[in-house]
């Protein structure tokens, strides 16, 4: 039993151990070493340079926010000074002269500078448009009164002007505590963003100043279009807000993998006196794509020294050995898989396989010989199967077939697909009357004119079982399955086929239409039925008529007599 063992370990260790294997191990021993190191050494530059990137981005974060800090810091100078002149000036309309007359020029960050009274309507504006309006519910002019102190609003979007700015609030009670006016000002994102621009145009770089709502004030002109909307619609920036936002720390850093699967390293900064931030984020993938080419180039260069190593080595044997076996192995596999016409190649194979090669070839033949016999016999056992061959019609699974393939296409298309269920009428005493030979001769005749009838409308005509006949219409409304059923009941009283015990002395039919646009909720079958219900009713209406009724009234008359019966 040990001796089995064993051999069945040397059987695999030797399929482990092949030529190719042997001949791959010796390539990596040779030249793995050399180039691992070069990728290795190409693997910490890459983290360098980002920490450098990273590094170098802070700082410039920091510069950036220091500018903003500068411009908040010129909005709080004119903001008091304003206040100041209110407190002072006396009457409003001495106070918006001096306001007017004093606003700085070079400051073009601030738009505007209004004065709104206790009643929170504002009295006093650079712009007149705002002359009268209701600020008292502005959630930032509510704050500055509580507080006494300068407040910033969030991102805000003014319609008077359609233009989207932030604002700053400073109570005059701050200067004269008699006083309960309101200087505001209104804050241009615009410039904002201009001062952002040194933070863009670099690739994987993405910079955004923020409110503390997570809306994007301002954004490098790359970017221009995202001011207004979520710091989440920022690709680099995405899936930070709550980080960058919830911190209570006025700066920091943090490490962020994206939906795509790449790393951001977001740095931010909060513009003192306010609630908002700037936040930058680095994509890892971007800034260091030329090291990644080369780290890419190193290993392609390691694959193609292993692969020169090895093309001396294998090519003799691929050739020779391996090469052969394996399309014979193929050629076997395939004939297993039942493809007879698949052929050994003899010209490609040296000349100790081509003797076993002849056999496969000649192995295939036979076995392919006999497959087309089979597969011919099965096609005529299959046609056999569906024909009537009394009418030379469609027997009744050939048409159950067919019903089945036109209504799922019906179904698919959208179209009306309509049925004729067609009875011999008094078939049994036309039997008693001239014998079976001569019923077997009527049904013949009957099966010729309904499949001329059928080529003639595209139908699709069968024998369903004794007497009774069917017409398949496919892409036929109600209106015109009637008179394709008048044209068969037209066609079978002009054969004038003798019938004694009738009342019109030859041959008649009944036909029941039922026409119906399939869809998820009916089946084949309740076409059927409904024209079979049809076919009822032509017979009591006397025989030799043609009835349509509707499918819907079919359907549901059937439902009420199963909930009857239930």
């Amino acid at each position: 039993m040990s001796r089995i063992s064993f051999s069945r370990k040397r059987v695999k260790l030797g399929q482990l151990l092949g030529i190719r294997a042997r001949l791959a191990l010796l390539a990596v021993i040779l030249v793995a070493p050399l180039m691992l190191e070069r990728a290795r050494s190409l693997e910490n530059a890459r983290a360098k340079e980002i920490a450098l990137a990273s590094a170098d981005l802070a700082g410039l974060a920091r510069r950036s926010a220091d500018t903003q800090r500068e411009v908040i810091s010129s909005v709080e100078t004119v903001l008091k000074s304003a206040a100041y002149i209110r407190a002072s000036a006396g009457g409003i309309n001495r106070s918006c002269d001096l306001l007017r007359a004093s606003l700085p020029s070079n400051l073009p960050w601030i738009r505007n500078v209004l004065l709104a009274g206790g009643d929170g309507h504002v009295q006093c504006s650079t712009n007149n448009t705002f002359v009268g309006l209701d600020v008292s519910d502005r959630p930032y002019v509510q704050t500055a009164r509580v507080t006494g102190d300068i407040v910033f609003s969030d991102f805000v979007f003014i319609k008077e002007i359609s233009t989207a700015v932030i604002l700053a609030a400073y109570p005059v009670a701050a200067i004269n505590r008699d006083s309960d006016a309101l200087v505001i000002a209104s804050i241009s994102l615009e410039w904002m963003s201009r001062l952002m621009n040194n933070l863009g145009n670099r690739p994987g770089v993405s910079a955004a100043l923020v409110d503390s709502s997570g809306v994007v004030l301002a954004a490098p002109s790359e970017q221009a279009d995202a001011i207004g909307k979520p710091l989440d619609d920022l690709p680099l920036l995405s899936g930070i807000t709550e980080a960058a936002l919830g911190s209570h720390q006025d700066q920091g850093s943090l490490a962020h993998i994206a939906a795509d699967g790449s790393t951001r390293k977001i740095s931010f900064t909060r513009i003192a006196g306010t609630g908002a931030r700037l936040v930058v984020g680095i994509d890892e993938d971007e800034v260091t794509a030329s090291i990644n080419r080369d780290i890419r180039t190193a290993y392609l260069q390691l694959l193609l020294v292993c692969l020169f190593v090895l093309l001396g080595a294998l090519i003799a044997a691929e050739k020779l050995i391996i090469g052969p076996i394996g399309m014979l192995a193929t050629m076997a596999t395939r004939f297993g898989q039942g493809d007879w016409s698949a052929r050994a190649v003899r010209r490609r194979l040296p000349a100790e396989f081509v003797p076993l090669a002849r056999a496969f070839n000649a192995m295939a033949a036979r076995l392919g010989q006999r497959e087309r016999e089979l597969l011919a016999t099965n096609d005529r056992l299959t046609v056999i199967a569906s024909l009537d061959m009394l009418s030379g019609l469609a027997n009744r699974r050939g048409f159950q077939s067919r019903l089945d393939f036109e209504w799922l296409k019906a179904q698919q298309y959208g179209c009306e697909l309509s049925l004729l269920m067609i009875d011999v009428d008094h078939f049994k005493l036309y039997n008693d009357t001239y014998g079976h030979p001569e019923g077997d001769a009527c049904l013949t005749r009957l099966g010729g004119a309904l499949s001329g009838i059928a080529a003639e409308t595209m139908g699709f005509a069968g024998r369903y079982g004794g007497e009774e006949f069917c017409l398949l219409l496919p892409n036929t409304d109600g209106a015109r399955a009637c008179e394709i059923g008048e044209m068969v009941r037209r066609a079978v009283l002009d054969l004038a086929l003798p019938h004694v015990t009738s009342i019109h002395h030859c041959v008649t039919v009944s036909v029941g239409v039922a026409c119906t646009r399939p869809n998820e909720r009916q089946h084949p079958g309740d076409l059927i039925e409904a024209a079979d219900a049809a076919l009822y009713a032509a017979k009591h209406r006397g025989r030799n008529t043609v009835v349509e009724q509707g499918f819907e009234q079919i359907v549901l008359s059937a439902s009420d007599d199963i909930a009857m019966a239930g």
